[in-house]
């Protein structure tokens, strides 16, 4: 799950390259969209068929009142290995609490402003306390998103992430790339090696390979459980 409560911290980039990266990599992979904007599902209209294809659900166009249960879970494919999930801003509540519930591993972006440093510290808090966590915690990291490394502002944020009890993962940069990859529905793992800067491709990788590893002791404790 990639969440935040405040809004235009770059939920929907990192959700979409996350999932466009394990589709890339052979992981049957299904984007689960709950942000009433559908911004995910605008990007997965925008993607190229012959691109490694996501599944796409608009979990927001919601039936039922409330979805306390992993409904979704009915309408991705059968080998479903991967599931991204992109949030609404203003998550809290039994909300939050349902979908960390849904969740295997939790990630937080964070933009470098004041604001979104006090947001975060609010949002970190209501997760941890939700009762869905405390019953059953799950791995969280956060990862400074839109940076500009040489600021004052960035330094504040680096210092606030770091004094976090949970891991700071990575810094994405603050690019052009990213708008233009958003318009064209690729991630970007999609884009050649000579098109795509080898500094956002180390950060990334520094992302992934944490999920990797969550992934994998996740894995390692249920096959234990089933024998």
């Amino acid at each position: 799950m990639i969440a935040n409560a405040k809004g235009g911290c770059g939920k929907t980039t990192m959700a979409t390259n996350i999932a466009s990266h394990y589709t890339r990599h052979g992981k049957i992979t299904a984007l689960i969209d709950y942000d009433p904007q559908g911004s995910s599902m605008d990007w997965l209209q925008a993607r190229d068929d012959h691109l490694p294809q996501i599944t796409g659900v608009a979990a927001f166009q919601r039936h039922a009142p409330k979805a306390t249960t992993r409904t979704w879970s009915l309408r991705v494919p059968m080998g479903t290995s991967r599931v991204v999930i992109d949030t609404p801003a203003g998550l809290n509540g039994n909300e939050l609490s349902d979908l960390i519930q849904q969740s295997d591993v939790i990630i937080i972006p964070v933009v470098p402003s004041a604001i979104d440093i006090r947001a975060a510290t609010g949002f970190i808090r209501d997760v941890m306390l939700s009762r869905a966590f405390r019953i059953n915690p799950k791995p969280i990291a956060v990862v400074a998103n839109r940076v500009r490394k040489n600021t004052l502002i960035y330094a504040k944020l680096e210092k606030f992430l770091t004094s976090l009890q949970i891991p700071f993962i990575a810094s994405f940069r603050d690019t052009q790339f990213y708008i233009r990859a958003s318009e064209h529905g690729l991630g970007l793992v999609d884009f050649d090696q000579r098109e795509r800067d080898a500094k956002d491709m180390k950060e990334w990788q520094k992302l992934i390979n944490w999920l990797n590893e969550q992934i994998d002791q996740i894995t390692n404790l249920q096959n234990q459980s089933n024998h």
